[in-house]
């Protein structure tokens, strides 16, 4: 156990769980292995990361997030609409499927199926959590600088 703080330049292992408001789980490393990543990694979004700073091992805590520093807000012109035939023939086309696309810089951007009538497909570009407010439980296990290893 040591008393360094979370910075960037640190290595963090945790132990986290992202809640919706009802208390439906979303994501949990409380009932497996924690969870290590470095600061600045990407591996948790920034804005999370923004909530862990200066804690330290042996901190417990529980931070509501809102959209904004979550997910974002559900934005309407990300839902956009397609016509059947620009899909294959084969693809399950119904409201909830997921299918990936490729964005301008060729990077995969998956889109939710949200409507499909006649002829028209709308998908929904917007984050699964956009406009949620979240719970954010963290329980610190070590911090390290990020250098050292095991």
């Amino acid at each position: 156990m040591n008393d360094l703080a979370i910075d960037k330049g640190t290595r963090v292992t945790l132990h986290f769980a992202l809640k919706f408001e009802d208390g439906e789980i979303v994501d949990s490393t409380f009932d497996k292995e924690p969870a290590s990543l470095a600061i600045g990694d990407e591996n948790l979004p920034e804005n999370f990361e923004a909530y862990l700073m200066g804690l330290k091992a042996g901190d417990h805590k529980t931070f509501e997030v809102p959209p904004e520093k979550a997910f974002g807000q559900h934005n309407p012109s990300n839902l956009q609409t397609f016509k059947r035939h620009e899909f294959s023939a084969d693809m399950v086309l119904e409201k909830g499927v997921v299918i990936s696309f490729a964005d301008a810089r060729q990077q995969e951007l998956p889109g939710v199926i949200s409507r499909v009538e006649g002829d028209e497909v709308e998908v929904d570009f917007n984050h699964p959590l956009a406009g949620r407010t979240l719970s954010f439980e963290v329980q610190i296990i070590d911090v390290e600088p990020a250098g050292q290893t095991h």
